[in-house]
């Protein structure tokens, strides 16, 4: 079984900034991309950004130099830095990575979603 543990949401200020990581566990053999997702309510899920296991990068247009991700391979972690935070940044937060479980085929998993508000 694999598990994607999301933390570091909340509420914060318009122009503040938060940290979110997500650490997969379990029966693992190897993670391959790992990336952030997040749907605000009434609109489609979009790609905020994704990370290969060598570290190539790809953002969504909307955080382009706002936010950064990163990663830990040896702790299959992801984070995500977020900077000069917009009301339109509020969305429920997911996390996913393409594992390979020991004995299993490759397949993708999803968190269970963080929730970032961006309010005064």
């Amino acid at each position: 079984q694999v598990q994607l543990v999301e933390s570091g949401g909340g509420l914060v200020q318009p122009g503040g900034s938060l940290r979110l990581s997500c650490a997969a566990s379990g029966s693992i053999f190897s993670v391959s991309v790992m990336g952030w997702y997040r749907q605000a309510p009434g609109k489609p899920r979009e790609l905020v950004a994704t990370i290969s296991r060598d570290g190539n990068i790809n953002y969504g247009e909307s955080v382009k130099g706002r936010f950064t991700v990163s990663r830990d391979n040896a702790k299959n972690t992801i984070y995500l830095q977020m900077n000069s935070l917009k009301r339109e940044d509020t969305a429920v937060y997911s996390c996913n990575a393409g594992i390979t479980r020991v004995g299993r085929p490759y397949n993708t998993y999803w968190g269970q979603g963080t929730q970032v508000t961006v309010s005064s």
